[in-house]
């Protein structure tokens, strides 16, 4: 009997130590060639936003983390929801690991739930390095408008800005008209979320539906007290932002009744899950992926990022790229009748 359990022992041991050499190998191997080369994060947005934020975050830091230290820059790319920076990544950039991209969370999305013709590659297979931060999105006015309530959007128009179709500014004000009752007409355009603020500022929008409190919270940090630019109406999430529930703001989860809305409701904003997802082509070599989704988890830990995102006054609060892609394969597995009320919604039926 001890024998037996001498020898199951020694065959465990042998096996750790055969695996051992492969994973120092794979890590010797990633090594050998970031170093001396560098990673470009394309931000898949105009600069000032929330995704810019977080893509220069991480580009500042990531490289203390890489195996051989490459330099790590940055490098906007927006456009169509996204979707040209995505279609980079995935199509025209190299696959050698030197890229990876933060997309807008519709990117992953939209093949379920909105347009499937804007992309040249299969949202399936895209490839997670983290996610940054679990975001909470809001609708705001204009702190002059009359516009209270939740329910005064139900009451009168009310006029947002938006980016392209696809964007969160864009696809949220659209499923609460759909779900929620609201008399929002959606102003599309706008390259970026710093331009729609902006926007409503100046008075040539009344708000904006689909803002990251993330962002919001930076670029208005009094934003909750009496006076600022915006007034928050609503937060478009399930549960919502601790700072914001405190506050008093109410959430669609809060106000939406039937199981038919709350089922629809749920399933779009699963996308908050993973708020700020940075992505990579799944040509990528698996020893160096492995290498950038184990430095992106270390530069969310470091110190010295965490303290930069304190000065920025944003959050942390990240995802691993396995955990990433879970979520989306439990996401894709939602039953069908549920995604094809969503889709209406989006007015992607046809």
């Amino acid at each position: 009997m001890q024998s037996g359990l001498k020898s199951a022992v020694g065959l465990i041991l042998a096996a750790v130590a055969a695996l051992a050499p492969t994973a120092a190998s794979s890590q010797d191997a990633a090594a050998a060639f970031f170093k001396g080369r560098q990673i470009t994060v394309v931000i898949g947005s105009s600069a000032g936003g929330g995704y810019d934020t977080y893509g220069r975050l991480l580009s500042r830091h990531l490289g203390r983390h890489v195996p051989g230290n490459p330099a790590v820059v940055a490098s906007n790319m927006p456009g169509a929801g996204s979707n040209a920076a995505a279609n980079h990544i995935m199509t025209a950039a190299p696959k050698d690991g030197t890229y990876i991209s933060i997309v807008f969370a519709s990117v992953i999305v939209e093949p379920l739930l909105g347009e499937r013709g804007r992309q040249k590659f299969d949202a399936a297979k895209i490839a997670f390095v983290g996610n940054a931060n679990k975001e909470v999105f809001m609708c705001a006015v204009r702190a002059q408008s009359d516009i209270k309530t939740f329910q005064d959007m139900r009451n009168r128009e009310v006029v947002t800005g938006a980016s392209a179709a696809g964007g969160a500014t864009a696809d949220f004000p659209t499923m609460l008209n759909t779900f929620m009752g609201t008399n929002i007409r959606i102003v599309r355009g706008y390259p970026g979320t710093r331009e729609i603020t902006l926007a409503v500022e100046k008075g040539e929008v009344e708000g904006a539906c689909g803002l990251a409190w993330s962002t919001t919270s930076v670029q208005y940090p009094r934003t909750l007290q009496e006076g600022q630019p915006l007034r928050l109406i609503l937060q478009e999430d399930m549960t919502g932002h601790p700072v914001l529930n405190a506050a008093g703001i109410p959430t669609s989860g809060q106000i939406a009744t039937t199981v038919p809305e709350r089922q629809a409701l749920a399933l779009f904003y699963a996308q908050n899950l993973f708020g700020r997802p940075f992505i990579a082509s799944p040509e990528i070599p698996p020893e160096r992926l492995a290498a950038l989704r184990t430095a992106f988890n270390a530069a969310m830990k470091d110190p010295e990022l965490l303290a930069d995102a304190k000065r920025l006054n944003v959050d942390v609060i990240p995802n691993s790229g396995e955990e990433v892609q879970d979520l989306v394969a439990q996401m894709y597995a939602t039953p069908a009748d549920v995604v094809a009320r969503v889709r209406k919604a989006l007015g992607q039926d046809k």
